[in-house]
């Protein structure tokens, strides 16, 4: 994996999106998209205005500045897209999105770091939050107007680079707490390999061990990650053998 892979990924999940809602009618960008409570128009401004505040830090980054971002960066920001009608918020969202990938392209990679709300980051490190976001709420707008989308193999592929923030960071307490302690083992298809989900103190994905797991999940590598981001549906096909069931893990991962 190069460090412009990422920013290849959030170019082609801006293309895809930008492919799925052009031509929407104002009535279409009205309807419920996957996000619950969120419209199509609702996760395109929220993907925009977080493009809008993200190209602000990014700057800062590419000119040294590392003041992270504050309630004066977010609250008018999001009051302004958030009085926007869905055809406004459509418009503003691509403009917004090419404004952000346009300030990122030009960012030294080797040097600059992003001062996020995690902290400085590098510019690949960044573009993993953006296109966590990015692909996943895409996905949220692209099943609801085709109920066979999925998320492409490439972003899957660097999203599970990442995907230990996701489940240690969006997880159920109280499940965790009724589940552990326990491994479950990850058997993922397309491509095959199987990780570990360790419920120990904390939740990790983490390299399987030798070791007997107390359960199994099987299911594509693409679907078993929406799981984690609390996006499964029974069509996915994913399966649970074991100490626990698909809805545990549901339960486990409710999702944001």
């Amino acid at each position: 994996m190069k460090d412009t892979d990422w920013l290849a990924a959030l170019h082609a999940s801006s293309r895809r999106l930008a492919e799925a809602v052009d031509g929407l009618t104002d009535k279409q960008l009205a309807t419920p998209s996957y996000a619950s409570g969120w419209t199509i128009a609702q996760v395109l401004s929220h993907l925009g205005s977080a493009a809008e505040i993200g190209a602000v830090l990014v700057q800062r980054g590419i000119d040294g500045d590392p003041t992270g971002p504050g309630e004066q960066d977010t609250k008018p920001v999001w009051q302004r897209w958030d009085a926007m009608s869905a055809l406004e918020q459509r418009a503003a969202w691509r403009e917004a999105d090419a404004r952000h990938l346009k300030l990122l392209d030009s960012a030294d990679i080797a040097d600059v770091q992003v001062p996020y709300f995690a902290g400085l980051l590098s510019v690949p490190v960044y573009a993993g939050y953006r296109l966590s976001e990015h692909s996943v709420h895409g996905w949220d707008i692209e099943v609801a107007l085709d109920r066979s989308a999925k998320i492409p193999a490439d972003e899957v592929e660097l999203l599970w680079q990442r995907l230990d923030r996701v489940a240690t960071r969006f997880r159920d307490a109280k499940t965790l707490t009724r589940l552990k302690p326990g491994q479950i083992a990850l058997e993922l298809t397309e491509p095959p390999r199987t990780l570990c989900l360790d419920l120990g103190g904390e939740l990790h994905i983490v390299p399987c061990e030798p070791g007997d797991p107390t359960a199994t999940v099987q299911g594509s590598a693409e679907a078993v990650l929406r799981l984690v981001y609390g996006r499964n549906r029974v069509e996915d096909g994913v399966a649970a053998t074991g100490g626990v069931t698909v809805d545990d893990v549901r339960s486990l991962f409710p999702g944001y």
